[in-house]
């Protein structure tokens, strides 16, 4: 614990990873808000509009959090991490600017009016409304995973006199290859995490007899989007990021599939353990020349092993990458099984009826959040040794004059900080979930929330 490095790297990742549980919610609900508002507008159904009223309380609860719980990210650049922003704000600068002041307004504007303004909006102003929130939390992600796909394959900069990097290209940086597959990925993973918690919802109000109605909406529409987003964060989304990955990162690759050898028809391993001693997989379950085919299209591709590339430029913790990249695999593997199975139910009409499975929905909605940390943990773990890839090294991007111990202080303090955060909000939501949508589908007389 007297490593400033890796206290400095524990502080940034325990914030990073908290404030992430916010934003992949916001994200997916903001999707199936629009999709409730449409609904409700295309067929003058109050029934949907108050879903989306009902849905726009959490949306607006988990958006306060994610804002309360990101600001400090920004800083940490500054105070954790002052070489690298030294190095690299004049590049990632520009994208964390754009998302604060056009995507961050814009969604948090129209999310106000969204909640108080439906009766002076009227319902094309407030479906616009509904439409403007979803642009908004959805380009704050763009602008978001644009700075992290130029750390992990940077593009369209020039190095300065002074050792750092400018901007050469403004488009190059928000058009880089790398941005298509893993921003699609992040948002069908969102849009997983929204469905499974609206399912969650639903599956509580059928079980306690309450809501009836509502229930049935919400366990329906979680399952039929779910089902959906969780096949796309499978294909296409998933299989282009791995390519991605394949061409760019061949080293991280090889640690997450734990490819310690180069070989022509290199077999996918389901379970086993990395033994950075030996080298190799422990107690190993293979499929053989899948991994070749997966990255290829070849059954006898070669794919390159860990032994391909340079010890010091392997990623830092093999293992702790390998188990990332498989829980985050293994998770979506049981949503796509399981929302599959709530929809054949739901096409056989047995879906309300069946206890057993509206247990096991209500009771799945953590690992959808599970699951997306996972996945930014294995794209952040494959990216080490570097903080930018193939320019900066982690361990030259930290800030020289603060010690291990400041940094330790401030993340226990951050610790128990967001430990108080995150009851007052787990209250303050299943309160807002106890008392459910309006029984009427009207707007409450003398407010509009």
């Amino acid at each position: 614990m007297e490593d400033a490095l890796l206290i400095h790297r524990l502080h940034f990742g325990f914030t990073a990873a908290y404030h992430y549980l916010f934003p992949q919610l916001t994200m997916g609900l903001a999707l199936l808000l629009v999709i409730f508002k449409g609904i409700g507008f295309w067929r003058k159904d109050e029934f949907y509009n108050s879903a989306a009223r009902f849905w726009a309380k959490i949306f607006a609860l988990n958006f306060a959090v994610g804002v309360v719980t990101g600001i400090p990210l920004e800083f940490q650049f500054g105070t954790n991490w002052a070489r690298f922003s030294t190095f690299a704000g004049g590049v990632i600068g520009q994208t964390l600017a754009m998302e604060g002041m056009f995507a961050f307004f814009l969604e948090s504007t129209f999310l106000g009016l969204f909640i108080f303004g439906e009766r002076k909006l009227g319902r094309t102003g407030h479906l616009v409304t509904a439409l403007l929130v979803f642009l908004g939390s959805w380009l704050s992600a763009y602008f978001i995973v644009a700075t992290n796909a130029w750390m992990q394959h940077p593009l369209a900069w020039a190095m300065a006199p002074d050792g750092s990097v400018k901007l050469q290209d403004y488009w190059g940086l928000l058009l880089n290859p790398w941005i298509t597959w893993q921003f699609l990925h992040t948002m069908c993973g969102a849009v997983t995490t929204g469905s499974f918690v609206m399912a969650s919802v639903g599956a509580y109000y059928l079980l306690s007899h309450k809501h009836i109605e509502q229930g049935k909406l919400f366990a329906r529409t979680g399952i039929l989007a779910g089902l959906a987003a969780s096949l796309l964060v499978a294909f296409p989304t998933g299989d282009g990021q791995g390519k991605n990955v394949a061409l760019y990162q061949p080293a991280t690759l090889a640690a997450m599939e734990g490819l310690f050898r180069t070989q022509e028809g290199a077999p996918l391993a389901i379970i086993g353990q990395p033994d950075m001693e030996k080298l190799r997989l422990d107690n190993p379950i293979h499929i053989p020349r899948l991994l070749s085919f997966l990255t290829y299209y070849r059954w006898n591709a070669e794919v390159k092993g860990l032994d391909a590339v340079p010890r010091e430029n392997w990623p830092d913790n093999v293992p702790l990458l390998y188990y990332s990249y498989h829980i985050m695999v293994g998770l979506g593997t049981i949503f796509i099984a399981t929302l599959a199975a709530g929809a054949f139910l739901l096409w056989r009409r047995k879906l309300y009826g069946s206890r057993p499975f509206l247990w096991v929905l209500m009771l799945a909605f953590p690992f959808p959040f599970i699951a997306n940390t996972a996945g930014w943990m294995t794209a952040e773990l494959g990216r080490q040794p570097w903080l930018v890839y193939g320019l900066l090294r982690t361990s030259a991007g930290t800030s020289a004059t603060v010690s291990a111990g400041n940094s330790l202080f401030t993340l226990l303090g951050f610790l128990g900080l967001y430990f108080v955060i995150g009851v007052l909000f787990l209250l303050l939501v299943l309160k807002k979930i106890n008392e459910g949508p309006a029984p009427n589908g009207a707007v409450p007389q003398g407010k509009e929330a």
